[in-house]
């Protein structure tokens, strides 16, 4: 009995929902038609008319209050810059206002809209079951239940259909035109209640006459009750059904020319066609739409012909290969058009509500639109380019303010950026290099020797740096990567580096961390950690096993002469060899006289390694040159402390330790005169006549000595141990073998520098026979050109001045006669007298009367 009544009670409710719904069907069939037609609005877009004309509807109300508030809400929304079609959104709160007024009057109930089915939207829906009727004739939509995989592609419409495939399908049909009655109402007896869209396709079949469509303008739209389209009978008028139109750009989503809608090679672009019968009202959509066929076209012809280009490289296929991974969702998108232009033309469907339109199909391309436009604008700035070079063009754009756009950025340039970090990645850990198109930023030289391995084979493309990767981070990678092949080519160690605990806890395999910088710091720990460990891992082989340091102090010993004892009886014992000419000289009695001057001081207790390569060297011979001039001593050295003493640096040494000698050679030969001259002097004590010229020769020799003592102070002390010590300590800091090279660099510059031994020096204390010879014909042209002409001109001045003063002779006596002081100041050395007689002669009285005075104070005193 109860399960009866329950029965009963269902089947009741039921019927009372269908009664409500076909009561209601009047209005849903008009809603139905305004939502699948082609009507526009022909109002003036004028937003203050709009404004003014809510504002007199308030006056006419009497809510002066509501029309101040709207003012002043119409002043704020003027401020907001992001909202374009402010006009659009009053005039729909004033055919809202309007509507709602006669609605109030009809006593129309809002039970209208809440029974219009959810799934009745413009925009494909997301699901992969379709909509359950309830009672109240309201949908019950149920969401998807497992996971989703995240897609970058175009489409955004799923499928609806039931498959055992977790991954998503592209959906063929709207929900509504599924062929199973999924939405269709089981009652508890068994009985089966229409579906939403057959009870519509009953609705709009019982009556076959058209309706009208009031707005609220003068304006009406006339539709028929078996299509809402705004299709038109054959011959009735010249414009073309949207069913035309559909089939039309859907050819030209593909990059094919319709029949309305062609390719403009001079403007580059699809342009409909001037005669065609498309409605004006869809004339802007239209050519909006086709944007998509040719940027489709640019895209595919660029990834088409790029992807059998070999030479562009691994970068450049990987961007090929997102483009192509887009364009197949976008096909997938065509796909479902073409399933919905079949479904618009079958005579028979479940729900014309989701019938698709122009407009319709505008508001399904606005994402795959913004995803062609930036895919296109790659493709233009990315012309010519591969490598890092593609990479940071594609990078630039990563900063988009569209999230969609920023998405789809990321996604290819996590494509593009993997060969980069592979590359990278072998590079770090293995010292590989495949770079066969040349487009990673470190580049190599495989006709460079191992000698030169450090220095010259392996070189920074900064043209092809990523803009996501700093220089400082590629300069790590550089020395990362050329130390582990110099650990393993010229050390022959193989000990790999990425099996220790520092290495491993940094390691990473996510692309996304080497353009993701700025959020996490993941690429930049494990290029800091391997770089580090590499570094450290081939000081450490230069210190222990090939003896870097001991190398250093050698040179320091020897060819900078710090070894004291060694250089002094080296002196003796070469004094009487090196006085003898060149020519004289052989290489084995010097080699004798090494080893003899090594024996007897304390370089004999050095390493033996390093005493091995300490050697005897001739240099070239001079006109004039002795034994003294030629002699120099060298240092052998060989494997990977090459790297660091390179032959350019040897001849620093070598200069150095000639200037040096000489110094030592002339403090040697000043130390015999003092003894000579201080035996000398005992000797001839007996003869006074010669010791002014003894004297002479003390004094010069003590200056002599004075000035070399001074020098080699300056050298020792001030120069070499200075610079010694700025070195070591940055040999103890250096974090790199090229820290070492180019500290070691800076100390011979040092030295060469102070030694006054670099070019700039040499220019400044002496001059070259060219200049000399220069410096000559400059004066020979002074004295024949400049001084000849300078005399005539200085003879000319005096002649013009000579003629102006001394005055005549009549002038100057009457000059004295009035101003004597003057006078006497103007020739108080009476030089004007003796050039001009007659002023002599003037002048004598007044000669005489002063001598007169002078004779008589003379004589006044003498008594």
């Amino acid at each position: 009995m109860v399960e009866h009544a329950r029965g009963l009670y269902d089947k009741k409710e039921a019927f009372s929902s269908y009664k409500l719904q076909h009561a209601l069907s009047p209005y849903y069939k008009v809603a139905l038609t305004t939502l699948g037609s082609s009507i526009y609005s022909l109002t003036e877009t004028d937003e203050f008319e709009i404004a003014e004309k809510i504002k007199r509807k308030f006056v006419r109300q009497k809510r002066d209050k509501d029309a101040a508030v709207f003012s002043e809400l119409h002043r704020i929304l003027q401020g907001q810059k992001l909202l374009r079609n402010r006009w659009a959104i009053l005039y729909l709160l004033h055919r809202l206002s309007g509507e709602s007024t006669s609605k109030q009057k009809g006593g129309t109930s809002s039970t209208f809209f809440h029974s219009l089915s959810s799934h009745l939207v413009s925009t494909p829906f997301v699901s992969q079951h379709s909509g359950q009727l309830t009672t109240d004739g309201s949908a019950k939509i149920h969401s998807v239940t497992g996971s989703s995989t995240a897609s970058s592609g175009i489409s955004s419409i799923r499928s609806s259909f039931h498959s055992n495939d977790p991954s998503p399908v592209p959906q063929s049909v709207p929900p509504s035109y599924l062929k199973t009655p999924a939405g269709a109402q089981l009652l508890r007896g068994g009985q089966v209640l229409p579906s939403t869209g057959e009870r519509v396709l009953h609705l709009l079949g019982r009556n076959q006459t058209d309706t009208t469509l009031m707005l609220r303008s003068d304006r009406t739209i006339s539709t028929t009750s078996t299509s809402y389209r705004m299709s038109r009978k054959p011959g009735s008028s010249d414009e073309l059904s949207e069913a035309v139109i559909l089939r039309e750009l859907v050819y030209v989503f593909r990059g094919i020319e319709g029949k309305y809608i062609k390719y403009d090679v001079t403007k580059e672009g699809y342009r409909i066609d001037a005669k065609a019968g498309i409605p004006r009202a869809l004339r802007k959509a239209v050519a909006k739409l086709a944007e998509c066929g040719w940027m489709y076209n640019q895209i595919w012809k660029y990834a088409d012909s790029r992807s059998t280009d070999r030479a562009f490289g691994l970068v450049g296929q990987s961007f090929c290969d997102a483009l192509h991974q887009e364009l197949t969702e976008y096909y997938r998108l065509m796909s479902v058009l073409e399933a919905q232009l079949k479904q618009n033309d079958d005579e028979v469907l479940s729900d014309h509500g989701s019938e698709l339109t122009v407009r319709r199909l505008a508001v399904w391309m606005c994402g795959p639109h913004i995803r062609l436009k930036t895919m296109a604008a790659l493709v233009d700035v990315c012309q010519g380019k591969k490598g890092g070079a593609l990479a940071t063009a594609i990078h630039s754009y990563l900063q988009h303010g569209d999230p969609t756009v920023r998405s789809l950025i990321r996604h290819m340039l996590a494509l593009v950026a993997q060969p980069i970090f592979s590359t990278i990645i072998t590079w770090q850990y293995h010292g590989e290099l495949e770079d066969t198109y040349h487009e990673f930023f470190v580049a190599s030289d495989p006709t460079v020797k191992n000698e030169r391995l450090w220095h010259e084979k392996y070189t920074l493309r900064k043209s092809m740096i990523p803009s996501f990767i700093s220089l400082e981070q590629a300069k790590k990678i550089l020395l990362t990567g050329k130390s582990v092949n110099f650990l393993r080519q010229v050390c022959h160690d193989r000990t790999s580096i990425r099996s220790r605990d520092i290495i491993r806890q940094t390691e990473t395999n996510q692309v996304e961390s080497i353009f993701s910088q700025d959020v996490n710091g993941i690429f930049q720990k494990m290029i800091d950690a391997v770089y580090k460990e590499t570094s450290r891992h081939l000081l450490d082989i230069l210190h222990t096993k090939y003896k870097f340091v001991d190398h250093l102090k050698a040179m320091r010993r020897y060819l900078l002469l710090g070894q004291g004892d060694f250089i002094r009886y080296l002196m003796d014992l070469l004094e009487d060899d090196l006085a003898k000419p060149p020519q004289m000289l052989f290489l084995h009695n010097l080699t004798s006289i090494l080893e003899t001057a090594i024996r007897g001081t304390n370089a004999q207790y050095d390493d033996i390694d390093i005493l091995r390569r300490l050697d005897v060297r001739l240099l070239e011979v001079s006109p004039g040159d002795i034994g003294w001039d030629v002699f120099s001593l060298d240092y052998h050295v060989d494997g990977p402390v090459q790297t660091v003493f390179t032959p350019e640096s040897m001849i620093i040494y070598l200069r150095v330790f000639n200037f040096l000698w000489r110094a030592k050679r002339m403090e040697y030969i000043l130390a015999g005169i003092w003894k000579s001259q201080m035996s000398n002097a005992r000797i001839l004590k007996s003869m006074p006549e010669l010791s002014v010229v003894l004297h002479h020769c003390h004094m010069l020799a003590s200056e002599m000595v004075h000035f070399v003592q001074q020098v080699q102070y300056y050298i020792n002390f001030e120069v070499l141990e200075c610079s010694w010590d700025e070195l070591l300590n940055k040999m103890n800091d250096a974090e790199d073998l090229d820290c070492v090279i180019a500290a070691h660099q800076v100390f011979l510059d040092t030295i060469s520098t102070r030694c006054l031994l670099d070019k700039q020096s040499q220019g400044k204390w002496g001059v070259t026979e060219t200049e000399e010879r220069k410096e000559e014909r400059r004066r020979k042209d002074f004295r024949h050109t400049m001084l000849s002409a300078t005399k005539a001109q200085l003879s000319v001045l005096a002649s013009s001045y000579q003629e102006i003063w001394p005055p005549s002779s009549s002038y100057a006596i009457n000059l004295e006669q009035r101003h004597k002081n003057f006078n006497f100041r103007l020739d108080f050395n009476e030089q004007y007298n003796a050039r001009d007689p007659k002023l002599r002669r003037s002048r004598v009285p007044h000669k005489t009367k002063r001598r007169d005075r002078e004779e008589k104070m003379k004589q006044r005193s003498d008594e």
